[in-house]
């Protein structure tokens, strides 16, 4: 913790300090705000990477002021483009997204997984904040807002394209603009190359033709998520290259836009457990001090957001720490946090966490697919979220093809979800359950099955190649518990396997079905949440009354 005495007496304001910052974690945990199960701020002036335990894949940063805001790669998840922000790079809170809904909105009425928003890049310019995202199969878009936490505007196509991906606009000294962009191999039939185009100054169109600039296939192969920067009079573009899990973070620099580009290899993994450390952004703060961000791709928990200390030396960056003076740097697992003009920030961490007591649905929750409205309702002061339950697909053979699916990241490497719920079916082949999804997935349900409930575990491997699932031996519930809340965890150890079980008194919990092994989904973590389903066609639906969703 930084603590600024300014009094003789140091000592007595150091205790109320400490007593003051105590107050506020405590208030924090009190209101659901700060994780139970990972606060990367240690409280003694230092923090511990992941800084975002959670797979904010693909960030970008960008400060105004003393404020930074944070965007990631939402893929098919709404609302989508989340934004967070921070006063210090370590403590981060969610504030706002892009959009509700995902355009076009038929195409991401159903679940379009690995398709949608791709890493995307966030600047300020002219004071308004600046959007561009790819959709990897229909081109480049850009949206705007005064306020990072919205209203932002509709998305503008600046470029319609097939493969065009991960752009990154540059304003100049000079008043002209450019966009630096990669291309997806599986759209465009090439990539590992790095392309520069001409913008309008208002950031809404390209005005002339794609110039290459570097092409990374001797050297560098998978490049791809170009930021541009201009320092000293030195463009430069960071490019991480190598592939996801096993990379390193390049940087391009030459005294010309169009290039051409000196190389070099600004950080890796190095002597640490910290695998393919690249994909960020480069960020300084208000007192003078360097910073990246990036990611680490951490399998079924997601690309997890990291800082490391940043420095430059000959006009080139070194990133994280450089124990033989190389210029090449490998990350920290610790180090003491960003100097910040001003208090320093209380502890803060993205939502977990729900008691489903306001009017709307916590930040941290994202469908899997465009949602319609009554899908669910919160009610308030009442505190709890109603789920109807809506029809499966037509064709439907596992969960990766229903829209319905709210979830949320993965909050850390162990932790257990527990929520409380009354079902009140009213058709035969309602379901209502507690899902950990990913390309392999699980849930524990409550189901209406010959006119009474069951719980039981099913399991789908290989869900997206439309594999069935199988289930466990089913539960009867007691019929005095018809109507009654009944609890359902699932409880994730290391190496996120998750044992399901259920509860009647929220005390006693039985555990139900094998350990299940959590898997990624297509591009991200695995995640988890809640569905309430039918089978029947019919005219009405039952519901599920969530009381709260618990992440301890």
């Amino acid at each position: 913790m930084n603590i600024q005495l300014g009094y003789p007496c140091g000592g007595r304001w150091v205790l109320l300090a400490l007593l003051a910052f105590g107050l506020r974690v405590a208030q924090a945990q009190a209101q659901g705000t700060l994780s139970k199960v990972w606060v990367p701020d240690l409280g003694n002036g230092t923090y511990k990477n992941p800084v975002l335990y959670a797979d904010y894949s693909d960030p970008d940063v960008v400060r105004v002021g003393s404020d930074f805001y944070l965007t990631s790669s939402s893929f098919n998840a709404v609302p989508g483009l989340q934004i967070l922000h921070s006063k210090d790079l370590v403590n981060w809170s969610i504030i706002g997204a892009v959009f509700q809904a995902q355009p076009p909105l038929a195409r991401y009425a159903l679940p379009q997984h690995g398709n949608g928003v791709w890493a995307p890049a966030i600047r300020y310019h002219n004071q308004e904040f600046y959007i561009y995202y790819p959709d990897p199969d229909l081109g480049i878009f850009v949206t705007k807002a005064k306020n990072p936490a919205g209203p932002w505007s509709t998305p503008v196509c600046v470029k319609q394209a097939s493969g065009w991906i991960d752009p990154c606009p540059l304003w100049d000294t000079d008043g002209k603009a450019y966009l630096v962009h990669g291309f997806a191999g599986s759209r465009a039939g090439i990539k590992t190359i790095l392309a520069v185009s001409p913008l309008s100054s208002d950031g809404q169109r390209l005005t002339g033709p794609d110039a290459l600039v570097f092409d990374g296939h001797k050297n560098h192969p998978t490049l791809e998520g170009p930021k541009f920067y201009k320092r000293n009079g030195y463009y430069y573009i960071f490019a991480p290259a190598g592939g996801v899990p096993t990379g390193w973070q390049l940087v391009l620099r030459s005294r010309n836009v169009y290039g051409p580009y000196d190389e070099r290899i600004v950080m890796d993994q190095g002597k640490t457990p910290i695998n393919g450390p690249h994909q960020g952004a480069w960020v300084d703060t208000d007192a003078g001090e360097d910073w990246f961000l990036h990611f680490q791709d951490q399998g079924p928990y997601g690309r997890v957001v990291h800082l490391q200390p940043m420095v430059w030396k000959n006009d080139w960056p070194v990133i994280g720490e450089d124990p033989d003076g190389d210029g090449k740097g490998q990350p920290v697992l610790t180090h003491r946090k960003p100097r910040i003009k001003g208090l320093a920030q209380p502890r803060a961490t993205p939502l977990t966490s729900d008691e489903f007591s306001t009017s709307q649905l916590g930040r941290q929750w994202q469908w899997h697919a465009n949602p319609q409205d009554y899908w669910a309702y919160l009610n308030g002061p009442q505190g709890y979220l109603r789920l109807y339950s809506v029809p499966l697909p037509e064709g439907f053979k596992n969960y990766w093809q229903v829209p319905n699916l709210l979830l949320q990241k993965l909050p850390a490497e162990v932790f257990t979800v527990t929520t409380k719920l009354t079902f009140s079916p009213r058709v035969e082949g309602e379901k209502v359950g507690l899902l950990m999804m990913g390309l392999d997935y699980a849930y524990l349900s409550l189901s209406n099955l010959g006119s009474k409930l069951q719980l039981s575990q099913s399991v789908c491997k290989s869900a997206d190649k439309l594999t069935p699932e199988t289930a466990s031996a089913p539960v009867e519930v007691p019929a005095a518990q018809a109507g009654q809340p009944i609890y359902l965890r699932v409880a994730v150890r290391a190496g996120a396997k998750c044992q399901f079980s259920y509860s009647y008194d929220g005390q006693q919990f039985q555990p139900l079905g094998a350990e299940f092994q959590a898997r990624e989904g297509k591009w991200i973590g695995a995640k988890v949440g809640l569905f309430c389903s039918r089978t029947a066609k019919f005219n009405d639906a039952g519901n599920a009354d969530v009381d709260w969703f618990r992440v301890e």
